[in-house]
C-alpha cells in the first residue's frame, strides 16, 4: 500500500528541516515515488496554504521549503 504523496513530503520534511524542491524530489525517486516537478509544486502549494510548510526562492530554479513547527496549546484553565 502506497501512502498520499503529501504524508510522505510531510515526513521528508520533517527529517530534513529545511530541503529544496530538487533534493526532494530526489529523496521521492529513491523511495519509489516517481513524480514531476509540476506535481510535486501542487502538493507543496497545497500544503503551504494549509500552513504545514512555506516556500521561498532560493535561486532561479530552486525554492526552499521549510516545516512550520506546529504547537498543541491547552487551556487547562477551561477544563477545571
Amino acid at each position: 500500500m502506497k501512502y498520499p504523496i503529501k504524508n510522505i513530503i510531510y515526513e521528508k520534511l520533517i527529517e530534513n528541516k529545511i530541503i529544496t524542491d530538487i533534493e526532494l524530489l530526489k529523496e521521492l525517486d529513491k523511495i519509489g515515488y516517481k513524480t514531476t516537478i509540476d506535481e510535486l509544486n501542487n502538493e507543496l502549494m497545497i500544503m503551504e496554504i494549509k500552513g504545514l510548510l512555506t516556500t521561498r526562492w532560493q535561486s532561479k530554479n530552486k525554492k526552499r521549503i521549510e516545516v512550520i513547527k506546529q504547537e498543541i496549546k491547552e487551556d487547562t484553565e477551561e477544563r477545571g
